[in-house]
């Protein structure tokens, strides 16, 4: 199935509530624990990490509370999401392009992303800009949706796990696996990314991790 980009920013009042009120607790937690899983090796001190395309920022939050000495700045483009935003003691809100970060290069010790892939027209930009802003060494995880083979199974996907939610969100989310990357495609742009240190391979039936360190 050819991939079917949709709109970049959710910078709607009524997307980004949607979004929010979404019980994405589970996934959210889990995208914590696996990331703080990745970075065992990496002191609990003098680190800072980078979360792009933050929305609301749960998942800095949750990462906030198992690395707390970690500074942690959280990065999104849509003012909706970013006024939805909890507020933590270890957590800066930064209102930015994910392409075009206002950081040094070599800057952060972690960079993670939860869902921003399928959001991204061409993602040439935000490859550039993670190589960019990350030290030698640094860990890279994004985790994002795959896009499924056909429009069926996308939607036995959307009924699967997101039947009893509101129908904006559940029409999102099938735009959203069609506007999904593929793990050849996402390989693909990491090689024209100078960013050969890091994999991608599934890890559910309908999501893709994107990990390791920055050469």
């Amino acid at each position: 199935m050819q991939r079917r980009p949709e709109p970049e920013y959710m910078d709607l009042d009524s997307e980004a509530a949607a979004y929010a009120d979404a019980d994405f607790a589970d996934v959210n937690d889990a995208f914590a624990q696996r990331l703080v899983a990745l970075a065992a090796d990496i002191p609990t001190t003098d680190v800072v990490a980078l979360d792009l395309g933050t929305g609301p920022a749960d998942i800095p939050r949750r990462v906030a509370a198992l690395r707390p000495s970690w500074r942690i700045v959280a990065v999104d483009a849509a003012a909706a999401m970013l006024a939805l935003a909890p507020k933590a003691a270890s957590v800066s809100l930064v209102r930015a392009d994910a392409s075009r970060c206002p950081f040094p290069d070599a800057a952060l010790d972690v960079v993670f992303s939860n869902s921003i892939l399928h959001h991204l027209p061409d993602p040439t930009d935000f490859w550039r800009e993670v190589a960019r802003v990350a030290r030698r060494g640094a860990l890279v995880f994004l985790r994002d949706l795959a896009r499924p083979d056909t429009e069926r199974a996308a939607r036995d996907i959307v009924e699967r796990y997101a039947g009893s939610e509101s129908d904006l969100l559940r029409e999102e989310y099938y735009r959203s696996l069609l506007a999904a990357f593929t793990p050849d495609e996402v390989r693909a742009q990491l090689r024209d990314a100078g960013l050969q240190g890091l994999r991608a391979e599934m890890v559910t039936d309908r999501h893709m991790d994107v990990h390791g360190r920055v050469a």
